[in-house]
């Protein structure tokens, strides 16, 4: 097509800008991610910042600040590796991070989440009604700034984006200032046991649950009320052991047992989730093979520009090619250990691991992050999946070990590929999201698959040496010759331990059973009113309410009620799609200050090495009480200046 010609894509201007944006974003997702167990999505504010740039060159577009913001996307996802490859450190099998091991660890499974997806486009985004929050506000960001919609509507729409951004910004500078409490959280006694209740002060949690809507809210209230309210009370009967504190025990109890009950039931859930996809996905294969003897036939001008994927037969070449440095990888890996005893059976188990267990989390992870976005999903969740099924295989295989040492090599092996796998998830759960993006702004899919294939390499050429040189500053918990200021790395951790457990032979599978249970409860449940048509109960959604802390969920719940009432609103107005927009456009400009602030502040902290480099003032007991007033304050100025907006042109 002659659009296609004409149109500014994949430029090399846009994918030097995507390169810088991709190391910057990187880095400081690394640092937070191992320091505090959590990551930023970076596609929003790559986005604006493209924007921000390319608007100062000549002919610049909207499809080419969308292939910056696809390649920039991954470092928000793929640097989540770190919530894997530490653990080879922590359980002491590696000192360092072997530079080019770790680069194609990463590389390989970054590429195979990108390939695995694109047949899912079809089924996930072009032929799904899954919300996609954060696909959804990259495009508002890229369509404003593009001028999209006319004048007068995307002056209105710039603003209510620039107000939300502003907004989102000012309450973690508060925060971080010491003035406000970024949470309120408090423990309670419930009989001998006890629970918790928290609420991180998020403005971008709130705008995540506008757009994700009120199904998903609840489903996640109702898994928060399964852990909190039931479970938590009932583990912690009893009270704290001598000498520990109650909140203390209460918080562990919830991340040694509680988040294992959750990891049951987003694995029930996963499967289901495959299970209902395996349809669509099967349809989308068959029409990526479509398109390919279309292609053939009758010359890449047959297809509309936005059904343009990578062909089939390439994507479908370099999954098996890739088979063969994973393998040759693996095998050196395995050298000395119970694997490399009997190489033939363990490498070929492992690969076909690999291979199987990629097509399942590329679509629960695709489908996490329509539901939910790509930066709230669970992705640790889906790493302890993974490293449960890797070390349930290698069990089955090799047992126990002959000795400790056999038993730190299958633990070592089971982690590396793990690793390989879960780079599979962080990407795949952000090309849907991006792909998404594309779908609405009018890109070129294969480009896109392009700029998220260079986003991959350059991710995985920075990553590795970030890690070693935090290790060699500081080094993670629980690893050999860790310091006092040891980063705790908390998902590593966690995944090691899986690892460990099952291998070891101590892992509670009570805890993985009864998850699983609620699983199969929700998914019923679920079933059973999609079957009356009496709405839904995303069963994901509620294994994502057991699984994450309250911090992150209850703001999204309270998000889904507030865009719910607001959209009811909405309706009633003579301009019911104009009003729905600028809510849409609020809340995405929420999100984009929030990414903004924390890529300026892990900045800060990686400078000076000092979490509280911006406060003021210490600890205070009004910190909390003021911090609510304000963050409602905030919220409901927030609400009211989108209801104005949503008036303003029916008046």
């Amino acid at each position: 097509m002659a659009g296609e010609m004409t149109t500014r894509e994949l430029t090399l201007r846009g994918v030097l800008l995507g390169a810088v944006l991709t190391v910057i974003f990187t880095a400081a997702n690394v640092y937070l991610g191992l320091r505090i167990g959590i990551t930023f999505a970076t596609s929003i504010p790559a986005a604006v910042i493209s924007m921000a740039i390319l608007r100062l060159l000549p002919g610049a577009t909207i499809q080419e600040n969308n292939i910056v913001q696809t390649i920039a996307s991954s470092a928000g996802t793929l640097s989540a590796i770190v919530f894997v490859l530490p653990g080879l450190v922590m359980v002491g099998w590696w000192s360092g991070f072997p530079y080019w091991e770790s680069v194609a660890v990463i590389a390989i499974g970054g590429v195979l989440g990108v390939m695995y997806s694109v047949p899912l486009r079809r089924a996930l985004v072009t032929g799904s009604d899954l919300p996609y929050p954060e696909g959804v506000a990259a495009a508002e960001v890229l369509k404003v700034g593009a001028g999209v919609g006319g004048a007068e509507e995307n002056r209105k729409g710039l603003a209510a984006v620039s107000r939300g951004a502003a907004l989102a910004v000012a309450y973690p500078l508060l925060a971080k200032m010491k003035l406000v409490a970024e949470e309120a959280a408090t423990t309670v006694r419930v009989g001998t046991g006890g629970t918790s209740f928290a609420g991180g002060l998020s403005l971008a949690l709130v705008a995540v649950g506008h757009l994700v809507g009120l199904a998903v809210g609840i489903a996640m209230l109702v898994g928060i009320v399964i852990s909190f309210v039931f479970l938590l009370p009932s583990f912690t009967a009893g009270g704290a052991p001598a000498g520990t504190e109650f909140a203390d025990f209460v918080s562990t109890v919830f991340r040694q047992k509680i988040r294992f009950i959750g990891a049951g039931t987003i694995g029930v859930a996963a499967i289901w989730t495959l299970l209902r996809v395996i349809g669509p996905i099967v349809r989308g294969i068959a029409g990526a093979l479509a398109a390919n003897r279309a292609r053939k036939g009758q010359g890449i001008e047959a297809l509309d520009i936005t059904e343009r994927d990578l062909p089939i037969g390439l994507v479908g070449g370099t999954i098996v090619a890739l088979m063969i440095p994973i393998a040759l990888l693996l095998a050196d890996f395995a050298a000395g250990g119970p694997v490399g005893g009997n190489l033939g059976i363990g490498l070929i188990a492992a690969v076909l691991y690999v291979l199987v267990a990629g097509i399942v989390i590329a679509s629960v992870c695709g489908y996490m992050a329509g539901l939910i976005g790509a930066s709230n999903s669970p992705i640790s969740g889906v790493g302890i999946l993974a490293a449960l099924g890797i070390s349930l295989l290698l069990l089955a295989l090799f047992g126990h070990g002959g000795g400790p040492g056999d038993t730190k090599a299958l633990v070592a092996f089971a982690l590396f590929v793990t690793a390989i796998v879960f780079g599979v998830a962080t990407i795949s759960n952000d090309n849907l999201q991006d792909l998404k993006t594309g779908q609405l702004v009018g890109a070129t899919p294969w480009r896109q698959q392009v700029a998220l294939i260079l986003g991959v390499v350059f991710g995985a050429i920075v990553i590795p040496p970030i890690l070693d040189l935090l290790n060699a500053t500081f080094g993670f918990e629980g690893a050999p010759g860790a310091g006092p200021n040891a980063l705790s790395a908390p998902q590593a951790a966690l995944i090691s331990a899986i690892a460990q457990g099952v291998l070891g032979g101590n892992l509670d599978w009570g805890l993985v059973g009864l998850g699983a249970g609620i699983g199969v409860v929700a998914v019923a449940v679920d079933e059973v009113l999609r079957l009356t048509k009496r709405g839904s109960l995303p069963p994901l959604a509620v294994g994502m309410g057991m699984y994450l802390p309250m911090q992150v969920t209850a703001l999204v719940v309270v998000g889904a009620v507030l865009g719910h009432l607001y959209n009811r609103w909405a309706a009633r107005q003579s301009d019911p799609e104009f009003a729905e927009r600028m809510g849409v456009l609020t809340a995405t400009g929420l999100i984009v200050g929030d990414g903004l602030f924390n890529i300026a502040y892990a900045a800060m902290v990686a400078a000076t090495n000092n979490a509280d480099v911006l406060a003021v003032m210490g600890e205070n007991a009004w910190s909390v009480p003021l911090g609510l007033a304000v963050f409602a304050g905030i919220v409901g100025f927030a609400y009211t200046m989108m209801r104005r907006d949503g008036m303003r042109r029916t008046a």
